[in-house]
Order: C-alpha cells, then sequence, then structure tokens
C-alpha cells in the first residue's frame, strides 16, 4: 500500500489549488539565497518537491508531460489518477484484485470483445466527451469567441482572474498571429517590475531589453541586421598566463596598436557586409563600439541568448560568428528599430519584422513575484490555445465534461457482469472528485452541489455545471464556461495510465548502489 499512500498524498497536496477559487502555494527553498516562488500552478508545486516515494514520482511526471504538452490541467490530471487509486485502495480492502481492477478500468463493453480490441472505462469516458464536443472552426468569429471563452476559463484559475478578460484578449491576439504554429517562440514576453497587471500590453514586433549605446543612432529605417555571437574585446591581450618581455614602452605601444588594427580590421569586416544594426552576443568594448558609432552603425551588446535566437528568427537572419563571406551570411530585415520607454526603463523595439506573427507581450506588475506567476498563468493560457487552434474541438466547463463522462461510465458499469462493474462503478466516483474539490475549494456545500448536478444531468440535454460566483449549479453555455477537449482528453487518459502502471506494482524494492567498475 505504500505506493497508493504516496501517490495519493501528492494528490492532496495539489487539490487545493484546483478550480477558480483554488488557494496558491508558497515554495520556499532552503538553498542559499532562500528564493521564494508564490504559484498554483501543479506543474510548478510538483516540480519543485524533494520526493522519495516512486509512485508520487509517477504523478509528478504525468503533470509535467501534462503541461509540457498542453500546458492546461496539471492539478486535475494528478488529482484524477489520486482519485482512481483511492477508490482502488477501497476495492482492494474488499479482496478484489488489482488485476480485476484494472481490467474494470480498462473494461470489455457487454462481456464481448468488440472488434479484437478492449474498449476501457476510460475508453468510454472519451467517447462520451466525443460526442458532446463542438467544433466551430468554420465560423471563424464564433471559434474566436470559443478561444475567448477558453483563455477566461483557463485564467480564472490564477492570478490574472481579475483581468481576464484583457489578458485573454491579448493570449487570442498573440496565437492567431502564428496562423496554426504551435511554436510559442515568436511570443515574446517581457516582466517589467512597476505599475499593475492592467498596464500589460501587447505589442506588434519585438522588443529587445538592452540600451542603445552612446553616440549611436537612436533610430534606423529599413535596417538591415546582422546578428552575432563573437568576442569583441580582443582590443587587450587576454592570453592568460601569457608573458610578454619588452626592453622599452614603446614595444608595449606597438603590441597595443597590434591588437587595435586587429580589432580595427574585425569590425570593418562586419561593417563591409552592408548592415547599419549590429546584434551581438558577447560584450563590445569601447573601441569597436567607438567604430561602429563612426560608421553610423547601431552597435547591441550582450543581448540575452534568447534574445539573440529569437532576434534572429523574427528577423529572418541567421546568427554568425565568421565574417570573411559575407555572400554567405544571411542578414534580419526590419522597417525601424527605435529606443522606447516603458516604465523607467529603455528599451529597444523592433517593428515591422519579416516574421509578421511575432510579437511581444509586456507585463507590468507590483513584484517579481506577482509577474513570475503572471507569466507561468499566460504561458499556460497560449498553450491551450495554440493547441485549441489545431484542435478545434471545444467542451463546457465548470465540472460539466466529469459530470457527463461519469454519466456513461456510471451505466457501463450496470451492463456489465462480474467483479469488473465495481472498477467501473469506482472509476465514475473518480471522475466526480473534480467538481467536488472544485465545489469544496469554493467553500461551497459539495455533496448538496454534486447530487443537483446529477439530477441535471440525468435529462436528456443539459449544459448544467457548478458556478462557484453564485455558489449553485449554472448553465455553462450562458456563463461562457468553456474547455479544450484537447486537454480534457489528455488529462482522461494520462491519469488512467498513471494509475494503471501504479496498481501493478506490489512491491516497492530498494536496490544496492551502481557500482562502479574499477578500469585497469
Amino acid at each position: 500500500m505504500a505506493s497508493f499512500v504516496g501517490a495519493m498524498a501528492i494528490a492532496d497536496l495539489v487539490k487545493t489549488t484546483l478550480g477558480p477559487k483554488g488557494m496558491d502555494k508558497i515554495l520556499q527553498s532552503t538553498g542559499r539565497g532562500h528564493s521564494v516562488t508564490v504559484t498554483n500552478d501543479g506543474a510548478t508545486i510538483l516540480k519543485s518537491l524533494h520526493i522519495d516515494n516512486p509512485a508520487a514520482k509517477v504523478l509528478v511526471d504525468i503533470s509535467k508531460v501534462q503541461d509540457d504538452e498542453v500546458g492546461d490541467g496539471t492539478t486535475s490530471v494528478v488529482v484524477l489518477a489520486g482519485e482512481l487509486l483511492r477508490e482502488a485502495e477501497k476495492l482492494v480492502n474488499q479482496k478484489i484484485h488489482p488485476m480485476t481492477i484494472i481490467a474494470g478500468y480498462r473494461t470489455i463493453i457487454d462481456g464481448v470483445l468488440q472488434s479484437g480490441r478492449y474498449r476501457m472505462a476510460a475508453e468510454c469516458a472519451r467517447s462520451a466527451l466525443l460526442q458532446k464536443a463542438k467544433d466551430n472552426k468554420q465560423d471563424p468569429d464564433t471559434f474566436k469567441s470559443d478561444l475567448m471563452k477558453i483563455a477566461m476559463t483557463t485564467l480564472s484559475s490564477k492570478i490574472l482572474s481579475m483581468d481576464k478578460e484583457q489578458f485573454a484578449k491579448l493570449a487570442v491576439d498573440a496565437v492567431l498571429r502564428l496562423k496554426g504554429s504551435t511554436n510559442l517562440e515568436s511570443i515574446h514576453i517581457i516582466k517589467k517590475v512597476g505599475g499593475s497587471l492592467k498596464d500589460s500590453f501587447l505589442d506588434e514586433g519585438f522588443i529587445l531589453d538592452k540600451k542603445i549605446g552612446i553616440g549611436q543612432p537612436k533610430r534606423i529605417e529599413n535596417a538591415k541586421i546582422l546578428v552575432a555571437n563573437t568576442a569583441m574585446d580582443t582590443d587587450k591581450v587576454k592570453i592568460y598566463g601569457a608573458r610578454v618581455r619588452v626592453d622599452s614602452m614603446a614595444k608595449v605601444a606597438e603590441i597595443e596598436g597590434a591588437e587595435k588594427d586587429k580589432m580595427k580590421d574585425k569590425v570593418q569586416k562586419i561593417i563591409n557586409h552592408g548592415i547599419n544594426c549590429f546584434v551581438n552576443r558577447q560584450l563590445i568594448y569601447n573601441f569597436p563600439e567607438e567604430l561602429f558609432a563612426d560608421a553610423g552603425v547601431l552597435a547591441i551588446e550582450h543581448a540575452d541568448f534568447d534574445g539573440i535566437e529569437r532576434l534572429a528568427l523574427v528577423t529572418g537572419g541567421e546568427i554568425a560568428s565568421t565574417f570573411d563571406n559575407p555572400e554567405s551570411v544571411k542578414l534580419g530585415h526590419c522597417k525601424l528599430i527605435e529606443e522606447i520607454m516603458i516604465g523607467e526603463d529603455k528599451l529597444i523595439h523592433f517593428s515591422g519584422v519579416e516574421m509578421g506573427q511575432a510579437c511581444t507581450i509586456v507585463l507590468r506588475g507590483a513584484s517579481s513575484h506577482v509577474l513570475d506567476e503572471a507569466e507561468r498563468s499566460l504561458h499556460d493560457a497560449l498553450c491551450v490555445l495554440s493547441q485549441t487552434v489545431n484542435d478545434s474541438r471545444v467542451l463546457f466547463g465548470g465540472g460539466w465534461p466529469e459530470m457527463i463522462m461519469s454519466k456513461e461510465v456510471d451505466e457501463l458499469a450496470r451492463k456489465t457482469p462480474g467483479k469488473r462493474s465495481h472498477a467501473i462503478e469506482a472509476f465514475s466516483h473518480a471522475l466526480q472528485a473534480i467538481p467536488t474539490i472544485i465545489a469544496d475549494n469554493a467553500g461551497l456545500d459539495s455533496a448538496e452541489l454534486i447530487s443537483q448536478l446529477r439530477a441535471e444531468h440525468h435529462k436528456e440535454i443539459t449544459n448544467a455545471g457548478i458556478d462557484v460566483i453564485s455558489g449553485g449549479v449554472g448553465d455553462m453555455e450562458k456563463l461562457g464556461i468553456s474547455e479544450s477537449f484537447k486537454v480534457k482528453q489528455a488529462v482522461l487518459l494520462s491519469a488512467t495510465e498513471a494509475a494503471e502502471m501504479i496498481l501493478r506494482v506490489d512491491e516497492i524494492i530498494t536496490c544496492a548502489p551502481r557500482k562502479r567498475e574499477d578500469r585497469m
């Protein structure tokens, strides 16, 4: 039972963060510096835990995969897996074999093999979702409205819930610019302390968090940009441990002159590319900066590595490190480079870039903790939206999908003979745990609400789900609460597979540490 206990403990740890009224956790590191993170993102919480229990590690891994694959549902997947195991534990205590439980979670419908493959309780739940999913991709206005609803539902459980309409619009506009791509590299997020979250905005173009040097042009039109990763600080002798013996100061001056000439040649080679903007990953010393300024070239130094990779991507250039063959170097282009102010800081703005999909979201906030959590929340929304643009099926939210699945699985349990029916029924109970936890976290009477919901869902057509604002059962269509089908499907299948994997374990064996082989 040790494996069950560890996994359920992890699920109980994150279950209080589920839903629009979920609580946050403060993560405090014990290392040097004592960094503090405030978050309610399941993947972030689990990633930072130090866990010894191997079953608990399985849940941490599925949460991480959920975050990488679809971006949201990281808490739901762990909670559902934990509830499946909690139900399985009750059945194991009733002397039902774990393999029978697994057969129930993956059961044969009507006791017959259908077309040679097993029909799982999970598959039954998934097919129930498939039948109810809506796809409005053919109607652009309705689809955009669906995306807005999904973004607002995703953000309603995060720190951005107070301004969810503004941030949902930012996220939808940014994702629609990608034209179906799921590569979020061209959406750049900049965090600037100061102001409030309401002051955040979307900028069409690319913003680099650097200042323009002294004596350099502050504005360049029709820019030709060379993005490079090269040393521009060799105007000093820097061979460590090198000794140069000279018999006069004039010889020292000759060495310095030779170094300067070498740097001058390098700068000239760069200018010969016909550029008017040079962006370097490494430092640019005063002397080469002076030479660039004299030639009317804007030189930007120490652009962070992510920054120059993204800049090369959006301007259509490539990162260069040698400059002997100008014809083999691909330059970046943009219509205008200028210096802008955000709060107290000066930044460099590239507009009219080659890649029209590029945009920058500037987040403002009271502290770095608020900004970090806002970035995580916005990233989740961007991931979900980019996945929904590809798989445009949409479901209602607020516990509606779980009740739909639970009803179908419950009906399947009644049709199934033998002990497996207990396991299918347990699967149905586990699915109902998610709306129960959403209600509990909002301080509502979950037993009363779930019984009302169950009664509503026995009608032919219903959009009933939990409305945590009014504290009752509400119509999800009128309230505009929607979720992505892809997220719900990933939660269901990942949680079932993880629970099955842990159920198959009957013993945890501690192995001896691996011995190093002595090499002769």
